[in-house]
């Protein structure tokens, strides 16, 4: 009983960090029919700002590591982009008032990772001083191309065979590289490449550490505008969607947290590291996936698998999912 009262006064706390203060926040001040607007083109320089600070930080920390300690968490997030996928095909799917396709990409979605919540979650460690892998970071495309090539071959297969073309192949390569140009995953890559091949430390301690906790304010507060102004288009579709947006993350990320401990137990995986592939398991892309299932799987409607992401399946990764993985973390593997 003391142990379920500690934690539950564990994730009370995190709660009122500023982060999620500035997520809720914006959701309230959009509805109150508030006009205030941040410039597309400074959104999209915090992004990447935000993701250069965590590809340089993973970039330098993965020079430092042994590959072998990545092996297995590396595997276990490919495993769960797949995994992600294929349980949303056989579920979201296939309930009523739900077309196939739209099922499909909305789990492909859910299955590819949000670079912004992931910048939450590293924002929330250090706060709370658990330490954690500076590659954990890096395992973002494992899970992210994985998951989005399984969406978009699974929608082709479906789609191939309702049109009577069973035979027509899928080409995998082209999704891929779809992938690997969004911008998102560029930026994290690049930081990546740069924190591995380069010395970045000045400017990294100079720069883009410093301003990381503010522009992550700002991000949220634009998340939070950003998800009540999707909640109209999330109504135009299915209910189940909703439901699913709020289920969807909380279970992948207990599954990723499973497979976390799996790693702790027989690797020495740190704590944080495992909060990490729990936070981008029960994350869902809202920068670079929406256009690759655009391209990829063009028959689906965006206001689906869009406006779920976005309106309801972020906010509950980011409010409720960081902090109960980390609680879960303080609680059971002493973080």
């Amino acid at each position: 009983m003391d142990a379920l009262m500690d934690f539950l006064l564990r994730f009370a706390s995190q709660l009122q960090s500023p982060t999620l203060g500035f997520l809720l926040g914006g959701m309230i001040i959009a509805a109150l029919g508030s006009r205030l607007e941040i410039p597309d083109a400074l959104y999209k320089f915090i992004v990447f700002m935000l993701l250069m600070r965590v590809g340089l930080k993973g970039g330098m920390k993965i020079r430092e590591a042994e590959l072998a300690e990545m092996f297995l968490p590396a595997l276990f997030a490919v495993v769960l982009g797949i995994l992600i996928v294929v349980i949303g095909r056989y579920t979201l799917a296939m309930l009523p008032g739900v077309k196939t396709e739209d099922g499909i990409a909305t789990a492909g979605l859910f299955g590819a990772v949000s670079g912004s919540t992931l910048a939450a979650a590293l924002a929330l460690l250090e706060a709370e001083n658990i330490n954690y892998e500076g590659w954990a970071a890096a395992l973002y495309p494992f899970m992210d191309i994985p998951a989005l090539v399984t969406a978009i071959v699974l929608a082709s297969i479906y789609l191939n065979k309702k049109r009577g073309n069973g035979s027509e192949k899928v080409q995998v390569w082209p999704i891929i590289k779809e992938s690997l140009q969004g911008s998102a995953l560029s930026a994290l890559l690049l930081g990546i490449a740069l924190g591995l091949l380069t010395q970045p430390q000045s400017v990294y301690d100079s720069f883009f550490n410093p301003l990381f906790r503010g522009l992550l304010s700002v991000l949220m507060l634009v998340m939070g505008m950003e998800a009540w102004a999707r909640l109209n288009e999330l109504r135009k579709v299915a209910h189940w969607y909703a439901v699913y947006a709020v289920v969807a993350p909380l279970t992948h990320g207990l599954i990723a947290f499973g497979l976390g401990w799996i790693a702790h137990v027989t690797t020495g995986f740190s704590p944080g590291g495992v909060v990490l592939l729990a936070v981008i398991a029960g994350s869902s892309s809202d920068i670079s996936g929406p256009p690759t299932l655009r391209a990829g799987i063009p028959s689906a409607n965006p206001s689906a698998y869009v406006g779920s992401s976005t309106a309801v399946g972020t906010p509950v990764a980011i409010a409720i999912g960081i902090p109960l993985y980390i609680g879960l973390a303080q609680a059971l593997l002493g973080g």
